[in-house]
């Protein structure tokens, strides 16, 4: 892993070199301070669990997805685990403004195909322009396929804030998901009323407690399914839920896929 001065020197020459698509084989960015790039940048999360952090939200990454970073959006990712891998692309900029998906933040599955594409970068590393025809061709063509096969973003962020009332409330939350957390109770617990702590959240995160609450609890089951050997219902538990059908169904509501699904997907 590419130290702080190291890695600020590097995105530097990134976007020194705008022609140019740059490819990068890494650990996490768990040091690394917020930052962006002139560049499209595509990050495929080759194993584990991940988070892109921005400004406002936070992304949850699962294995087997990739985000793409508009140019411009201040980011930084995430690992539970050192030991996993991401592969990061930036693209040449020219070109991104002909599509409106290279415009946009968006998590999407990583077909079989791109899979293979991306997998055909792995010992790569560096900048690929016109001069190094067949790799910037290769690349240039796997960009220009991710329109046409990423349809179905994965729909889940979790809006963050940095207002001092609301932060210790937000890691109470996270620190006891699987307790019986009600607006009431846990209001008494920062002397809050209810109508202000509801009111705070949607100042603060322009969501209401329950919904907050509920996106939090999934976002854990999410990452308890991919990184233990937990069955279903001990997620539904760890997380708060009562009901495994309750579970399923809000999993299924916010993910699109049931549980059971979500879990074995290779």
């Amino acid at each position: 892993m590419l130290t702080t001065e190291e890695f600020l020197v590097e995105l530097e020459n990134i976007d020194r070199q705008p022609e140019t698509m740059f490819v990068q084989q890494q650990q996490s960015e768990e040091n690394y301070p917020l930052h962006q790039h002139q560049k499209t940048q595509l990050v495929y999360v080759r194993g584990g669990v991940a988070y892109l952090i921005t400004p406002s939200k936070t992304y949850f990454l699962p294995a087997r997805h990739y985000v793409l970073i508009p140019p411009g959006l201040a980011h930084r990712v995430l690992f539970h685990s050192a030991q996993h891998l991401i592969t990061g692309l930036c693209f040449a900029e020219a070109g991104d403004a002909e599509h409106p998906f290279f415009g946009r933040l968006g998590i999407y599955p990583v077909t079989d195909l791109l899979y293979e594409l991306l997998r055909y970068t792995t010992t790569w590393y560096g900048h690929y322009g016109p001069a190094q025809y067949e790799p910037y061709l290769f690349l240039l063509n796997l960009k220009l396929v991710l329109p046409r096969i990423s349809l179905h973003p994965l729909p889940l962020a979790l809006p963050t804030t940095e207002d001092p009332r609301l932060v210790p409330v937000l890691h109470y939350l996270y620190e006891h998901l699987g307790d019986l957390l009600e607006l009431g109770s846990v209001a008494r617990h920062f002397s809050f009323s209810p109508r202000s702590l509801s009111r705070l959240f949607q100042e603060c995160l322009s969501l209401s407690f329950g919904q907050y609450l509920k996106l939090r609890r999934i976002l854990a089951a999410m990452a308890l399914l991919l990184e233990t050997h937990q069955t279903i219902s001990e997620v539904a538990y760890a997380v708060g839920y009562n009901s495994l059908a309750s579970f399923s169904n809000t999993f299924y509501q916010l993910v699109g896929q049931r549980p059971s699904e979500f879990a074995t997907r290779e």
